[in-house]
């Protein structure tokens, strides 16, 4: 027979969620979870246990046996969906680690889902950020699993609640990391992340991982994106913080935040002037123009980053606007590409920077060349964007006056790009200034510059409406009308006219009021009957009485018309009564008398209004209401307003003028130091030039010598070979007939005709060689002296050997001899060759 089991329901349940045995821990999880969900509220007394010992949901969450860790994990959902905010601050900090290393890696499918559950409830129930910390570092966790995991819950997050909501920047940073892992599957899942990713931020998020990718990888990731380009995900769930408002609400709010989010918010901001080379001060103001562009490209290289931290960048702007000047269209180029990307990179820091480098901008629009224009377009409308249309209006304005046709015509388009964009909706001081300015350029004498000045009245037009810009349309022709229409019908503007504050409702706290003093003021005894117009009211001599601005208001009542303080009539008998306070009616932006809403049936201007016969008093108090101030008042007041016009006028103008001087105080300063370091240059250039001079005087000179020497040498050579050939022996005219003469009195001796050769011969050649110690030195032969001698004689076997030795003796003789002219005859031509290159460097 079975034992059975012992029987647990009388432990605690916080001791039974611990058991040893798994079935009583899963029955525990069973129970704590439908406690929860019977609970009336989060104070409920089912969570003072689990709230004590929050401790308990790690061991619960890191159960050994799957099937009760499944259920402990659903109860630690029902724990958090029905405790609230304090289940989970209390549990946070000890279950989200284990979540992931045991229940979102889990082959268990229902394990899995609730335990990406039990994460999002944590963030639906407070913020992001906790939970974000605490997942990122597994996403460099050395099980490529655990890796995965977190991926699939990062990319869960992001499309429950948007990126708007959870902060993309940490995942970002690690992308191209996880697209470098070698497991397959978590490159896999991180390409659905980098998907879900890009549906809430479009290209903004590219800068910051995609050029780390390999060119295979960013191919697909390019296919897949174009995919899901068309698509506008909607937050799925809400944090409790957002479920305080209506739906409409946060949805409203995540459009405008979809309309400013780029790739500036999402980078962190990078130091460039840390990084700037030490001698780009020193190149950008080279006078090789190569050296300029070699600075500029490393300064872009520097600045081509999403987001740059501010600094003092005034160096770098004055040596852009100086760059702006340069003769060589390539360095102005690099110049605009680089303010281009210094105003995207600093935004509204880039503001205080704008006066000094606009107007170099503007001036160099006169380049024909459109690679260069298109250049300066791109920064002038980077510009703006760090900007306003407010702060670059005036230079605008201003070079839409150009005498240079080009600078005109691209300053014109650069204003119609900034209605284009600008979000902010021009003055009315401003718009009449842009159409008046736009208006002269209709009938200028190029064409471009005519369809774009009707092109900037359009799109004007399109910000502010037809009835507005009627005034401006006054005068012109049929034609022109008609193409500013066209220009409106297909304008695309930004700008939004922001609504103005509504006045609240005068009538809400005039009933009681009216009750209380209708009847001392007596308004409504009386009343005259039915005529259709109220009753004149009652002149009397004026008195002296405070000035209208001391008279305290506290209802919100309309102007009154000019027929004064007007009574209420029966019915049918005329319009409301109405007393308009001074300040209410001065008060800029209200809306006109026809808008107003229906006026309070009583209305009083002041104190002791009540203690005075009405009809006394209506003509006096409509006169108050009706100026608030007098004919002297208003004069001096509109004085005091054009006096300040033109004392801001003049400090604007002043402070350009300094900015001006600024400008020019740099630029001569930088001529200066350009001067100073060219009469060094040159100082050192004519001192190198200086010593080559003093060298080659040197080497000269030197050279001369060894001429001389040279010279002396040859005549001492020539002297021995003088010496070398007897003085009764003819100086033959060719060494080479002796060397064949020779040859042929050998032939012939050894022929056996001795006799007849030497008897033949009329002349008797006797060589005697004699060397000097130099010649041996040369490498000549330095023999005996050989005297060949024949004879004509008797002596037959002795003068048959003595001519066949001599004869010999003769012919080596000569060869040698000619060895030693033909070698004299080539040094002579070379020391002629030194001495006339001596004379040439002199």
């Amino acid at each position: 027979m079975a034992e059975e089991e012992p029987d647990y329901s009388n432990l605690p349940l916080t001791d039974r969620a611990v058991h040893k045995v798994w079935k009583v821990r899963k029955a525990a999880y069973e129970e704590a979870a439908a406690e929860f969900t019977k609970s009336p509220d989060e104070g409920a007394p089912c969570f003072r246990d689990w709230l004590m010992d929050s401790g308990l949901w790690k061991k619960i969450v890191l159960d050994s046996n799957v099937a009760a860790q499944q259920e402990g994990i659903t109860a630690l959902c029902a724990f958090l969906q029905y405790g609230g905010v304090n289940a989970c601050l209390r549990s946070r900090s000890h279950t989200i680690s284990p979540l992931v290393e045991k229940g979102l890696s889990s082959t268990r499918a229902g394990t899995k889902q609730k335990s990406l559950e039990a994460v999002l409830l944590y963030i639906e129930l407070d913020t992001p950020g906790p939970v974000l910390d605490e997942l990122a570092p597994y996403l460099s966790h050395k099980m490529p699993k655990i890796i995965a995991a977190t991926i699939t819950t990062f990319t869960s997050i992001y499309t429950a609640f948007g990126a708007r909501t959870v902060d993309p920047k940490p995942v970002l940073k690690v992308l191209p990391a996880l697209f470098g892992h070698a497991d397959k599957n978590v490159r896999a899942e991180a390409t659905r992340l980098a998907i879900e990713l890009y549906k809430w931020l479009k290209d903004a998020m590219k800068p910051m991982f995609f050029n780390d990718l390999k060119p295979v990888q960013q191919k697909e990731l390019e296919e897949a994106f174009e995919k899901v380009k068309d698509e506008s995900p909607k937050q799925e769930r809400l944090l409790r913080s957002q479920q305080a408002t209506t739906g409409g609400e946060v949805e409203q709010g995540e459009e405008e935040v979809e309309a400013e989010m780029d790739a500036f918010d999402l980078a962190e901001p990078v130091d460039v002037l840390s990084k700037l080379p030490n001698e780009f001060h020193e190149m950008i103001a080279s006078t090789k123009w190569k050296d300029r562009k070699d600075a500029l490209e490393s300064l872009f290289a520097l600045l081509n980053v999403p987001r740059i931290r501010d600094g003092d960048f005034n160096e770098i702007i004055r040596a852009l606007a100086k760059s702006m000047k340069d003769a060589n269209v390539v360095v102005v180029t690099v110049a605009a590409n680089c303010v281009e990307l210094l105003a995207n990179g600093l935004r509204k820091a880039f503001g205080r920077y704008r006066s000094s480098i606009m107007t170099p901008i503007l001036e160099r629009l006169k380049e024909r060349k459109s690679t260069v224009v298109e250049a300066l377009a791109k920064s002038l409308d980077a510009i703006f964007g760090a900007t306003s249309l407010t702060d670059c209006l005036e230079d605008i304005l201003e070079y839409m006056k150009h005498k240079n046709p080009n600078v005109k015509l691209e300053t014109l388009r650069f204003l119609i790009r900034c209605l284009r964009n600008t979000r902010d909706f021009p003055s009315k001081a401003e718009s009449k200034s842009i159409a008046e300015a736009s208006g002269k350029l209709l009938s200028d004498t190029t064409a471009p510059a005519r369809d774009g000045a009707a092109e900037a009245m359009g799109t004007l037009m399109k910000i502010l409406g037809e009835r507005q810009m009627n005034p401006f349309l006054d005068g012109l022709d049929e034609i022109r009308r008609v193409k500013i229409k066209e220009f409106f019908e297909t304008a695309e503007v930004k700008a939004k006219e922001k609504p103005k504050p509504v006045a609240p409702p005068p009538a809400a706290k005039a009933p009681p009021m009216k009750k209380t003093l209708g009847g001392k003021l007596g308004l409504k005894k009386k009343a005259p009957p039915s005529t259709g117009a109220p009753p004149p009211p009652v002149e009397e001599p004026q008195r002296p009485m405070n000035p209208p601005r001391a008279i305290p208001s506290k209802l919100s009542a309309p102007k009154a018309g000019p027929g004064g303080l007007k009574l209420k009539k029966p019915a049918g008998a005329g319009g409301p009564s109405a007393l308009a306070s001074p300040k209410r009616g001065a008060a800029p932006g209200a809306p006109s008398p026809e808008e107003e809403p229906p006026a309070p049936k009583v209305a009083f201007g002041g104190r002791g209004l009540a203690s005075r016969p009405l009809a006394k008093e209506v003509a006096p108090v409509a006169r108050v209401v009706d100026s608030g101030l007098s004919a002297l008042e208003k004069a001096e007041l509109e004085e005091l307003r054009a006096e300040k016009d033109r004392w801001a006028r003049q400090i604007q103008e002043e402070k350009a003028e300094k900015a001006k001087l600024f400008l020019e105080i740099n630029e001569l300063q930088l001529q200066n130091a350009q001067l100073i370091e060219d009469h060094t240059r040159d100082n050192l250039s004519i001192r190198a030039k200086e010593a080559q001079l003093v060298r080659a005087r040197s080497d000269a000179e030197t050279a001369e010598a060894t001429v001389h020497k040279q010279q002396r040498e040859m005549e001492r050579l020539k002297r021995e070979l003088a010496r070398a050939v007897r003085p009764t022996s003819p100086a033959p005219t060719d060494i080479s007939e002796h060397v064949y003469r020779g040859d042929s009195l050998n032939g012939s001796y050894n022929g056996g005709r001795n006799d007849s050769i030497g008897r033949s011969t009329g002349n008797r050649l006797s060589f005697a060689s004699t060397f000097s110690g130099e010649d041996k030195e040369n490498g000549y032969d330095r023999g005996p002296r050989v005297s060949p001698t024949l004879r004509e004689g008797t002596e037959s076997g002795r003068a048959s050997a003595a001519g066949n030795r001599g004869g010999a003796d003769s012919i080596e003789s000569w060869k040698r001899a000619a060895e030693v002219t033909s070698q004299l005859k080539l040094r002579i031509e070379q020391m002629k060759a030194k001495q006339g290159l001596a004379r040439n460097q002199h």
